[in-house]
């Protein structure tokens, strides 16, 4: 039925090398694309040199602008397993749901289009994820940006417990887990664990948090999970149309809680279990929607962040344990005065920017002074100095 929904949903205009494909496919790897010509052919080499061969790549062409399409026509007609969906623009959700559907890989991957990934990603998830039947495993990842001897690399583990590494664990007897990196991409996933909870992701318009509710539900019903502490994944943060750095997308989170709030309370005994862990997960989305919006956007989004959680409050879905103690210092500051919130923020950040402007006016005053040391010498240097503090 919700495959059915999701099919119906926009218009596809064709689908290329379906026709084509075996019966043992290991891994199904689904791109959504959109507008990311600049990055894509990199992303394609990374996918069709992996050394583990039994995999599609189902592209998804999300209505792109660009020459998306034309890159990705051209590099199915070289290689067969790279398969592509053109469709009418739907969002991001749309376009990885109807990848999920057409897939028939024994795990799913899922990899950005603007990202690409070490060459032997899918043959070792794969080894270790078939030896210890995982419902999903994930890796360690790095973020960069640049490229060739400009390309800055930022190692990032998912969880700082060395405890949680290399050993099979239940997310249902360790709600702990929950609190690790939030990301859908750098593992991969048993396409029949998906199915069997119908695990998919929201079809909301747009390219942002959508990924918060498919990540949220895998670790809702997973029973099997493994973490690996070896990076394969390389996460581009130098694109400037990802919508991490889209400011006006502060409602966003607000809607993909709502979705993945209706999912749980569909299931009597899934709620009350992960009641908490949800409500202090949406306080954190809600927070980094906060934090990284356009200013004039901050206050009105305070009171919708304010009613949201008193709502919870009297629901009874708010639990101090959950929380740090800043955290929850912070929550109950916006659900009393979220005017205050505001200007106690404001505070904050005008006195990091002081701070940073007097940092920067002591170095150049430093810089000066050696250079007046070289050239005038210690007792002029000195003088110097002395009407520059005055100032």
């Amino acid at each position: 039925m919700l495959r059915d929904v999701t099919q119906n949903r926009v218009k596809i205009h064709q689908y290329i090398n379906f026709d084509k494909r075996p019966k043992d496919i290991k891994i199904s790897i689904i791109v959504p694309v959109y507008n990311v010509e600049n990055y894509l052919k990199e992303c394609l080499d990374s996918l069709v040199q992996q050394t583990l061969k039994e995999i599609e790549i189902i592209c998804v062409n999300d209505g792109s602008k660009d020459d998306s399409l034309k890159i990705l026509l051209d590099y199915a007609k070289e290689d067969d397993r790279v398969r592509v969906i053109d469709k009418e623009n739907a969002g991001y959700g749309h376009a990885m749901n109807i990848g999920l559907d057409n897939a028939v890989g024994e795990y799913i991957g899922i990899v950005e289009p603007d990202d690409y990934i070490k060459l032997n990603m899918c043959k070792r998830l794969y080894k270790i994820a078939k030896k210890k039947d995982l419902d999903f495993i994930k890796a360690d990842f790095y973020r960069f940006r640049g490229e060739g001897k400009n390309k800055e690399l930022i190692y990032n583990h998912l969880t700082d417990n060395r405890n949680y590494y290399n050993r099979v664990l239940n997310p249902q007897q360790n709600k702990a887990l929950f609190n690790l990196i939030m990301n859908t991409w750098s593992g991969i996933y048993k396409k029949s664990f998906l199915d069997h909870y119908t695990i998919r992701h929201h079809e909301s318009p747009g390219a942002s948090y959508q990924d918060t509710g498919f990540w949220f539900q895998t670790f809702c019903y997973a029973t099997r999970v493994y973490f690996l502490d070896e990076p394969f994944y390389m996460n581009r943060r130098d694109n400037p149309n990802s919508s991490v750095f889209n400011k006006e997308k502060i409602y966003f989170p607000c809607s993909e809680y709502d979705y993945i709030y209706n999912i749980l309370i569909q299931d009597k005994d899934l709620y009350e279990r992960i009641k908490y862990v949800y409500s202090f997960h949406r306080y954190k989305g809600y927070m980094a929607a906060y934090n990284r919006s356009a200013d004039i956007y901050r206050k009105e989004f305070l009171q919708k962040f304010a009613n949201d959680f008193r709502v919870a409050e009297e629901k009874g879905e708010l639990n101090r344990d959950y929380f740090t103690e800043s955290s929850w210092n912070n929550l109950i500051m916006i659900m009393e005065d979220p005017s205050e919130y505001y200007v106690h923020v404001k505070r904050i950040e005008n006195r990091k920017k002081n701070n940073e402007k007097e940092k920067c006016q002591s170095i150049n005053l430093m810089k000066r002074s050696l250079r007046c040391l070289k050239q005038k010498g210690f007792k002029h240097c000195m003088i110097r100095v002395r009407d520059e503090l005055r100032k």
